[in-house]
């Protein structure tokens, strides 16, 4: 019974990074049109702000197995606990462009590697 509680709630935090994936691209969405006027955007850079979601997955699907099969999952999920709330801080601090897309990208690897260190389940 022990064992079942335990799969039960590592399959809940594995479930809560599929929806903050979701929650961060509905949040992006809507906040598009703020973001271009915000930063005075073209429409080049107003899309490749956007596409940060995409972007940093796919950086951290490319990076997200080495350092769990180096120091264990558990230990990269406290990491990867810190290095989000630290990049979801500097995400709401920014005051420029570079700085909101670099901390936004960074959150969004660190989303990643969240889902991709679950895959254990």
């Amino acid at each position: 019974m022990k064992k079942l509680w335990y799969v039960y709630a590592v399959s809940l935090i594995a479930a809560l990074g599929g929806l903050l994936f979701g929650f961060d691209t509905a949040v992006i969405s809507g906040a598009e049109k703020t973001i271009q006027n915000l930063f005075n955007l073209s429409g080049f850079w107003h899309g490749f702000t956007i596409s940060i979601a995409l972007i940093g997955t796919l950086i951290g699907v490319i990076s997200a197995g080495k350092p769990a099969d180096l120091f264990g999952r558990k230990k990269v999920l406290f990491a990867i606990a810190f290095f989000f709330g630290a990049a979801a801080l500097g995400s709401a601090l920014s005051h420029n462009w570079f700085s909101f897309y670099s901390s936004g990208l960074l959150v969004d690897w660190g989303l990643e590697l969240h889902q991709l260190s679950h895959l254990h389940i």
